[in-house]
């Protein structure tokens, strides 16, 4: 494989395997992502080029439906907090069984749409847009300024006290200063709020740390798009302030697990118990 190609989503399962077994056994979205990347040896291209017209890149979304497969086929599992933890069955998971996870999740996909009558549809990795999709895009229709205070909305909801947005232009793209409080110490934090479609670079994050530094203890990017390598590097190189950085993909699950305009829907699923009823 060139390091400028991208593995499809069934080539990325073993790495998936190999990367949580790297990583100790669990591993976040994040974690995942910089762990294959790094041993697919992909250049910065690579890892930074957009999946269509959406925000989040090919190889995010190509990795998504490698963990949704390997999900459904019961080789790992995930947290309410988005860890990712391999199974007794995915440590032995090989290349020789990727074809095995492929058929095995499209029928019981296939199943369950009969069950539920829903109209078959495209199983394949395109089969169906991200609904992080579908909430950048709400989240690109808003207003800078209304984007602004939902960002102010996430760091009152995520913990954060006296949460101020400043918006000010020319002050090196800050756009507010919370405060968040960590047992008995506190922590004032800078952060700026972009409503990006596609990679922010890493002159965005020197810039803002150049502005931040002597005026917080932390500073924190938020984007709908994404960060390139480059920018990441730039976030934790080594003498300067780390700066987090919170990318689109990142900021709906963050918005799933606050509630802040996702609501997740349970379907009942009533099953019988025919031995209950022939012991009676």
């Amino acid at each position: 494989m060139r390091q400028n190609d991208i593995p499809k989503f069934d080539e990325l399962m073993v790495p998936t395997i190999a990367a949580l077994k790297g990583l100790g056994g669990s591993a976040s979205n994040e974690e995942l992502h910089d762990w294959v990347a790094d041993h697919l040896a992909l250049t910065p291209a690579a890892r930074d080029r957009l999946h269509g017209e959406g925000t989040m890149t090919e190889l995010r979304y190509r990795l998504h439906w490698a963990r949704s497969y390997l999900k459904a086929y019961g080789a790992i599992n995930n947290s309410e907090r988005g860890v990712w933890t391999l199974s007794d069955a995915g440590e032995k998971i090989t290349a020789a069984d990727v074809a095995t996870i492929k058929k095995t999740v499209r029928e019981k996909r296939y199943e369950h749409r009969k069950a539920t009558k829903v109209a078959p549809g495209d199983d394949d990795a395109e089969e169906a847009v991200v609904w992080t999709d579908q909430l950048v895009e709400a989240l690109k229709a808003m207003s800078p300024a209304g984007f602004e205070r939902l960002c102010q909305r996430i760091l009152r909801e995520s913990g954060f006290i006296k949460v101020e947005v400043t918006g000010q232009s020319g002050d090196g793209g800050i756009d507010g200063i919370g405060v968040l409080r960590v047992n008995l110490v506190s922590f004032h934090v800078l952060f700026q709020a972009k409503r990006w479609k596609g990679s922010v670079g890493p002159g965005v994050v020197r810039d803002f740390r150049g502005a931040m530094v002597g005026r917080a203890d932390k500073g924190l990017i938020i984007t709908t798009g994404s960060f390139t390598a480059d920018a990441r590097k730039e976030a934790t190189r080594d003498g300067a302030p780390a700066i987090d950085l919170l990318d689109g993909e990142s900021l709906c699950a963050l918005l799933k697990d606050l509630k802040l305009g996702v609501s997740v829907r349970h379907v009942e699923q009533v099953e019988i118990d025919e031995a209950f009823f022939k012991g009676v």
